[in-house]
């Protein structure tokens, strides 16, 4: 706890461990992070967020500063107190070493002595948590004045505000964290204002007034030389630069890259914001009389508090009556004042809320990384939040009594909600789904909460995960000690001990079709709901099918690096999360891939298909043919080329298997010759540097760059590079000693004597139009019968499985995270040298890293702010709220921006006048009835004439059955029925079927659109 100053060693970046936040803010911002010392005054449940968020990030030093007793109240939110600790320790003293413990390489310290100003000196950032206005104005004052960073921040029940005074003359490196854009160029114009026209691939993106740079612009080489360029865009794929017309005409080639330019700020003082109520950041465009209203309500209830040495008492009317006097002599003539959003600010002044504690806290944790590294947009200046929609609709008519503290861990949560709303809250039962980054999070609230505390209360949480050391950086509920324990369990265990009280279950099994038997119907109906914390859209679209079925609510949200965004799903209310969905992801097309990369995405995605292919599936595929009888005869179903292939890498394993290490090496040194010499000369054979097409045009333009082969050199670190990674990957299939010592390597792989290569006749696809016969682009034309002889020779050929009893190739499943294991070795090589063929800026491995292993960026900073938003619609789905009091939350803290938008309702389908129906929507047949009173009931009771009845594929009834069939069916019960003709028993372990129907309105006869019938049958 020694005085901050003393740090004096920096920090080493540890990739392994702020992996996925490195690809959402960069090494170069990492350093400067890592160089910032913060001080935080306010150690409540806002304080401990931002705290925690900033000590994950892995800034150089934070130092507490609280010299206040712990409150039993302050247990609402702080998820670093106990019970035991209340009105005996200090706050800063009671949390330290909690906040020690979360991450090795942040210093953390206590200041116990006043707030002067040569202590003040000390530190980059300066953050107030809930603290007196006339304490924010003196700091911030002061910090103004001494150029250090300032935040002030503070939550009053469901509202909240956020001031940053970052100094005059802030510089923002990079306003939006976005890679620049790159374009291929089409064709340049020769004229008084050149036109640059993009390949129709990319629309633009740029602005007026943007900046480029050219490079590999061919004919009007000159561009490649300049500096960077203002642009007038004209269209979505032209822009013009100025006077191109002394200039030689443009032959090919050439790509055009925006140049992000810094921008400049100027922050006032607080003192000068609250008088002008200038530089407003809008955070609801929605909610137009919010800044106006909390700007003076903010410093109404500051000014009570001065006066009566105590904010608003909870629900208190008197108090808020006198909060809107003093609002009203702070307001301007011709402001608004909304009298009801004065009332409750003043009736929950004293709340605390873990929901916007979360929120505040993450988004004051980002400010403070953008203030000390110029990463992103900070919030120019104070910004306002709210979430009165998920105040009680009654609360100004409820009785005082219901919001009085009782001298519980909830009072900050009674305050703001009730006793009654918090008993709900208490006893719910909840199904978390996952325990990562979201999870954790989650889980966290949850205990704050109180959620599942109560007698009747439980929390399911359940993921399949074992914690690695990249979780670390955000998943904070883990510690070093926790690395390959199973994620679930860990963190129950970590939250029981934040509320003692909480109710929780952990599983570690995945959610899906064939866990049904677990997580079945009673599972589903003992639930109040469901919150996603997942990391895929499968998962989430099979969660999504469950809540619909079984009518549960559902919370879903997910965020990427400053972007994050919630979704709530209330049965009878909303559409579900499948109802709209994303467009798939453009996949790169194969002829691109193969042949014609013109981008590093592309030729790292070859390398990772081809480490793929090399180390994992000819392995199974030999390990298939050894241990599958059936498994030759299952080949003869595929196409005749990927057979022949398959049996081709089978028969090079088996026969060409390695004996050392010194044949992996010439292995890898032949592996090199075919993929960047061999292959190139081929394609070159095909298609010559000088060759045009039928229209004239050169063929290797636009998209098309002519590649050039590579001769290997022993010496290039990049050759010596893939040698190495690809020859230890092929000792480890088959279980060889490695070889570490560079020397030995690259004497045997100079020694190498490697075959000259005769281009071959062979056809090659050069679009994606053009028929092709398999996946492989490059195989010689010809008819199957070629190649089902060619594969019945290598059949006879191979040695028979019995020979080979026991005999494995170890498969080698792709681990990104592991730097040891040569896989991001072999593919940064690999990608690189196909780069280096084809005149591509190579990438280094970190990036290489991150799209071959497809890491979604991430920070600890947004997974908070999301799931702050999702349990505020947690406590409005609690109250079985309207429509419109729900929101859907978008945002990007970089930017920064916040939209909240109203979930789209549920749309209705017509059956006939006055019958609608909507997905959550459906029949409910109780007890087990013959195929003919079905058919009679939904005649009789619906008026629908069911022409057609199934269940999943199978059919149970059609209308054009034969008679004598027909006839016999009507007489079985469903269950029989179901079970006769799909020859499955019915399941154990369930009570229903889901019936889907095929039917006309007896009334006008007209097929009908119907939901499906839940049918009980056990």
């Amino acid at each position: 706890m020694s005085k901050p100053m003393e740090v004096e060693q920096e920090p080493k970046i540890d990739d392994a461990l702020y992996s996925r936040q490195l690809y959402a803010l960069s090494h170069e911002t990492m350093k400067k992070i890592t160089s910032t010392s913060v001080l935080v005054v306010g150690l409540q449940g806002l304080g401990i967020e931002i705290v925690k968020d900033l000590s994950l990030a892995g800034v150089k030093s934070v130092t507490l500063y609280d010299k206040e007793l712990v409150e039993i109240k302050d247990l609402s939110s702080q998820f670093y107190f106990s019970p035991e600790q209340v009105g005996k320790v200090g706050r800063a003293e009671a949390c330290y070493q909690k906040v020690v413990d979360l991450n090795n390489y942040v210093r953390i310290f206590v200041h116990k002595e006043e707030l002067n100003d040569e202590f003040l000196k000390k530190f980059n950032v300066v953050v107030l948590a809930n603290q007196p206005l006339a304490l924010q104005l003196k700091v911030n004052e002061f910090c103004h004045s001494n150029k250090i960073h300032f935040i002030s921040v503070e939550t009053r029940g469901v509202f909240g505000q956020l001031f940053n005074d970052f100094g005059e003359q802030f510089t923002i490196t990079d306003t939006n964290g976005e890679n620049p854009n790159s374009y291929m160029i089409s064709s340049i114009s020769q004229d008084k204002e050149g036109i640059v026209t993009v390949v129709e691939e990319q629309k633009l993106q740029l602005l007026d007034g943007d900046l480029v740079t050219f490079k590999e612009v061919n004919g009007m080489s000159a561009l490649n030389d300049l500096p960077p360029q203002k642009i007038k865009t004209i269209s979505p794929l032209t822009f013009s630069i100025g006077d191109t017309s002394n200039l030689p005409p443009y032959t090919s080639g050439g790509y055009v890259t925006e140049v992000k330019q810094p921008k400049i700020v100027d922050f006032k003082p607080l003192k000068n914001i609250l008088e002008s109520g200038e530089n407003i950041f809008i955070t609801d465009d929605f909610k137009f009389t919010q800044p106006t209203n909390l700007l003076v309500g903010f410093q109404a209830i500051h000014k009570f508090a001065e006066k009566n040495k105590h904010m608003p008492r909870p629900h208190n009317k008197e108090d808020a009556k006198v909060v809107i006097e003093i609002a009203k002599g702070l307001a301007k003539p011709d402001d608004e004042l909304d009298e009801k959003m004065l009332t409750q600010l003043s009736f929950g002044a004293q709340g605390d809320i873990v929901p916007m504690q979360a929120i505040l806290g993450g988004i004051t944790a980002q400010e403070v990384l953008k203030a000390c590294s110029g990463k992103f947009t900070p919030i120019h200046q104070l910004a306002f939040f709210d979430s009165v929609e998920c105040l009680p609709e009654d609360l100004e008519t409820l009785p005082e009594e219901e919001f009085q503290p009782i001298g519980s861990r909830y009072d900050g949560q009674i305050i703001t909600f009730g006793k009654t709303l918090q008993s709900k809250i208490e006893n719910l039962n909840y199904f978390l789904v996952g325990a990562g980054a979201i999870g954790c999070e989650m889980l966290k609230n949850f205990a704050m909460m109180g959620l599942g505390a109560g007698p009747k209360g439980l929390v399911h949480v359940t993921d399949m995960d074992t914690i690695e050391k990249s979780n670390l950086n955000r998943q904070f509920l883990f510690r070093s000690s926790d690395i390959q324990q199973l994620k679930s369990q860990t963190a129950a265990n970590a939250v029981r001990i934040m509320n003692p009280d909480l109710n929780v279950k952990a599983y570690s099994l995945r959610v899906g079709p064939d866990t049904e038997s677990h997580y079945n119907e009673e599972f589903f109906d003992s639930l109040d709901g469901v919150c996603n914390a997942l990391d895929n859209v499968e998962a989430r679209l099979y969660m999504d099918s469950q809540c619909v079925y079984y009518g549960k609510p559902l919370l879903e949200s997910g965020t990427l690096g400053t972007k994050g965004n919630t979704q709530v799903v209330v049965p009878h209310l909303t559409e579900s999360y499948s109802s709209s969905r994303d467009p798939p992801e453009k996949g790169i097309p194969v002829c691109t891939l193969h042949n014609f990369p013109n981008a590093i995405e592309h030729t790292i995605q070859w390398a990772r298909d081809t480490f793929e292919g090399l180390f994992k599936n000819n392995a199974d595929n030999v390990n298939s043919y050894l241990t599958n009888p059936t498994y030759v005869q299952s080949l003869k179903t595929q196409n005749p080329f990927i057979r022949l292939e398959t049996l081709s890498s089978i028969k090079a394993s088996l026969m060409d298997r390695p004996l050392d290490f010194n044949q992996c090496i010439a292995w890898a040194r032949l592996k090199f010759e075919e993929y960047f010499n061999n292959n190139i000369e081929q394609l070159l054979f095909n298609f010559p540097k000088d060759m045009v097409t039928t229209t004239g045009t050169p063929f290797w333009s636009g998209p098309k760059r002519a590649p050039t082969p590579l001769k290997f050199d022993v010496e290039n670190p990049l050759h010596l590079e893939f040698i190495v990674a690809a020859a230890n990957l092929r000792a480890f299939n088959y279980g060889i000693k490695t070889e570490s010592n560079i020397d030995v390597i690259k004497k045997q792989a100079a020694n190498v004597i490697v075959p000259d290569f005769t281009p071959k006749k062979v056809k090659i696809q050069t679009s994606e139009n053009e028929p092709t016969p398999s996946t492989n682009t490059q195989q010689p034309p010809s008819g199957d019968t070629e190649e089902d002889d060619q594969c019945g020779t290598i059949l006879s050929q191979l040695p028979q499985p019995g020979e080979m009893a026991g005999y494995k190739i170890n498969s080698i499943q792709f681990e990104k995270d592991d730097d040891t294991n040569h896989h991001i070795d072999f593919i940064t090589a690999t990608s690189n040298l196909r780069a280096t063929n084809y005149a591509i800026s190579p990438a280094d491995k970190h990036k290489t890293k991150g799209i071959a292993g497809k890491i979604i960026p991430a920070l600890v900073t947004t997974t908070a702010v999301v799931a702050g938003f999702v349990c505020i619609e947690l406590i409005k789905v609690i109250q079985n709220k309207a429509l419109e009091k729900y929101k859907s939350t978008f945002m990007n803290l970089g930017i920064p921006f916040f939209g909240f938008v109203e979930p789209i309702a549920a749309p209705k389908n017509k059956i006939r006048e006055g019958w609608t129906w909507t997905l959550w929507d459906r029949f409910d047949i109780d007890g087990d009835i013959t195929l003919k009173e079905f058919l009679d009931l939904f005649e009789k009771k619906h008026g629908l004439d069911i022409s057609m009845l199934s269940c999943k594929v199978t059919l149970l009834y059609a209308l054009f059955t034969d008679k004598k069939t027909k006839e016999e069916r009507l007489k079985m019960k469903i269950s029989q029925l179901y079970e006769t003709l799909s020859k499955k028993p019915l399941p154990k372990d369930k009570k229903y079927l889901l019936l889907e129907i095929c039917c006309s309105d007896t009334e006008s006869g007209d097929d009908v659109d119907v939901p499906s019938i839940r049918y009980k049958y056990n």
